[in-house]
Parts: structure tokens; C-alpha cells; sequence
């Protein structure tokens, strides 16, 4: 081997060219801008899941009013107090209804919003119940130790007393339902996940006051009184982690107002009730034409109820979907 020979065979290779670098697609992978939009990390974003829900259940409740008011015209026969209680199942489906769609939106079981099937009709609706007519017959005993009520004497008789209980019965657990679960199911549990619980639970019970002031014979007081209900209300669920025990709360309370003491409820008598009692003493008192929701004794007893519960129930971070498997924390406060 000569001496050129040599050098070239000692010589270092030269460097073999570097492979292209791959192309970035991590722009292609990332979330489209309207999935971002809608969806956060915790799924749908809660102020397009209020949307939703605000303004289908409102398209519902006119579909169901004008269903409910067709059913009525094709059935002549068809009383008042059957009706009434088709109208208040129309607008309990049109509350349940969205709320079913956004539970495969938002990949969420149906405990979550505080109605666990599992749980229907057990131990906390009627433990509710209980607290609930125990809550109205302590207003009405106290207003007639101050003498500003009269229970009167019965005004059905024989099976006509069973008739309209049960009646009043179901009415108002189609209202308890309604209700809670319009204002404390998913809007609460959804608008928490926004603002917190407890600012959630204000806003909401507000509105449930607001909304009382439709009725023929509502005043402000009562509205007050109302939204002021409404928040113990959230409290129970706070606790409980569940709505049955305001569902039992809202509907005994109602049915021993309107039926078995007889008295106006949020401005509104109620037909077929038991007694002819009577209110009298200044409306601040007695409640006027409100009923004695709008007395400011309904403000003392719901205090001293939510004392008593706060203290039968203590918090130790219950939470919503009491049905088994995977279980979501409440919201935070």
C-alpha cells in the first residue's frame, strides 16, 4: 500500500447526513376551537349545559301546556283537580326531560342530580315528610296560641275525606318533585360547578321566591318566605346529598297547609280541603291572603328547623349519587 493509499484509509468517514426531522402534527392532535368552546376539562362547560337545559325545558313546558290543554278539551268530563294535576306532570317532564339528555352529554348518572332512582321513596323522603308537616303545624299552633287562627270544624265527611287526601296527596309530591328537582337538581348541582354551592343555592332560591310571585294572592312577604324555604332546602341537600328530603319536606308541607289545616299556600286556596279554618289578626302576623307563609312566624320556624337539622345532620362531605359506582363530590362551596 503506497503512501496516498495509506492516508486515505486512515482518514475518518465523513459524517452520514442526519435523518429529516419528523413533521410536528401537535397542532393537528389539540381540541378543535368549538370543542374547547363547549367543553373543559371537566366536560361540558357549565354555563352552555344551564343554557341548554334553561331553554328546553321551556320549549317542553309550552309543548306540555298545550298538550295538557288539548287533553282537557277532548275530555269534557275531565274535573278541574284532574287536570290541574296533568298540568303539574307536564311541567315535571319537561324538568326531567333535558336533564336526561345532558346526563349522555355530559357522560353523568342521574343520582348526580340528586334524585337516585335507587333511593325513591326510602328512608329521607319520608324522615322529610315528617319534618315537613311537623314544620307547617308548628306555625299554624303557634298562630293559634296567639289567637290569629281558628281551626273551624270538618267540612268533608266520610269517604270524601280519604278522596281529596289522597288527592292532595299526590298533587303535592307531583309539585314537590317539580320544584326541587327544577330549582335543586340539575341547575343547582350544574351552576355550582360554576360559582360554588352556596352562591349557587342563593341565586337559584331567589328565583324560586321570584317565581312565586305569579300566583293569584302572593305578596312579597310570602316570596321572602319562599326563597327563604328554598335555601334550607339546599341545605338538606348539602347534607343528605340527595333531594328526597325536600321532596318529602315540600309536599307534607304543602298538604298540611292547603288540605288538613286548610289555609292558603303562596296566595292559594285549595279546593276540597278539610277544615273551614280561619286566619285573622294583622297580615304580618297571619300572612294576609298569602297564607301563613307570609307570616314572619314561617321566617322563626324554618330558623329554628334549620337549627335542628343542622344539628341531626352534620356535615362530613356527603356526597351526590348515592346509587353505587363511581360517586361525584358536591361542588364546593
Amino acid at each position: 500500500m503506497n503512501d496516498l493509499e495509506a492516508r486515505l484509509a486512515s482518514a475518518p468517514e465523513p459524517h452520514s447526513p442526519l435523518p429529516a426531522p419528523a413533521p410536528d402534527f401537535a397542532a393537528a392532535s389539540q381540541p378543535s376551537y368549538a370543542r374547547t368552546l363547549f367543553f373543559g376539562p371537566l366536560g361540558l362547560r357549565p354555563g352552555w349545559g344551564l343554557t341548554f337545559y334553561v331553554a328546553s325545558f321551556f320549549l317542553l313546558e309550552r309543548l306540555g301546556d298545550f298538550c295538557a290543554t288539548a287533553a282537557v278539551h277532548l275530555s269534557p268530563t275531565m274535573s278541574t283537580r284532574a287536570s290541574d294535576a296533568l298540568f303539574e306532570f307536564a311541567g315535571l317532564v319537561a324538568a326531567v326531560i333535558p336533564a336526561i339528555i345532558l346526563t349522555r352529554v355530559e357522560k353523568r348518572r342521574w343520582a348526580e342530580y340528586g334524585l337516585s332512582l335507587l333511593r325513591a321513596f326510602g328512608k329521607n323522603f319520608w324522615v322529610g315528610a315528617v319534618w315537613g308537616f311537623a314544620g307547617i303545624s308548628a306555625l299554624i299552633v303557634a298562630l293559634y296560641g296567639l289567637h290569629d287562627f281558628t281551626f273551624g270544624r270538618i267540612v268533608l265527611h266520610g269517604a270524601r275525606i280519604a278522596k281529596f287526601g289522597v288527592y292532595w296527596s299526590i298533587m303535592f309530591l307531583l309539585v314537590g318533585l317539580f320544584e326541587e328537582f327544577l330549582f335543586r337538581g340539575y341547575t343547582q348541582f350544574t351552576l355550582a360547578r360554576g360559582i360554588g354551592f352556596w352562591p349557587a343555592a342563593i341565586i337559584l332560591s331567589t328565583s324560586f321566591g321570584l317565581v312565586h310571585l305569579g300566583n293569584e294572592g302572593e305578596q312579597w312577604p310570602g316570596a321572602l318566605a319562599a326563597a327563604f324555604i328554598a335555601v334550607f332546602f339546599c341545605l338538606t341537600l348539602r347534607r343528605t346529598g340527595s333531594l328526597w328530603f325536600a321532596v318529602g319536606f315540600h309536599a307534607a308541607w304543602d298538604w298540611g297547609e292547603s288540605f288538613f289545616y286548610s289555609v292558603p299556600d303562596s296566595g292559594l286556596p285549595a279546593p276540597g280541603h278539610l277544615l273551614n279554618s280561619s286566619l285573622h289578626g294583622p297580615e304580618w302576623l297571619t300572612g294576609g291572603s298569602v297564607g301563613p307563609e307570609g307570616s314572619v312566624l314561617c321566617f322563626l320556624v324554618i330558623t329554628l328547623l334549620w337549627i335542628a337539622f343542622a344539628h341531626v345532620y352534620p356535615a362530613t362531605g356527603i356526597i351526590l349519587g348515592h346509587g353505587g359506582g363511581k360517586r361525584t363530590p358536591l361542588p364546593a362551596a
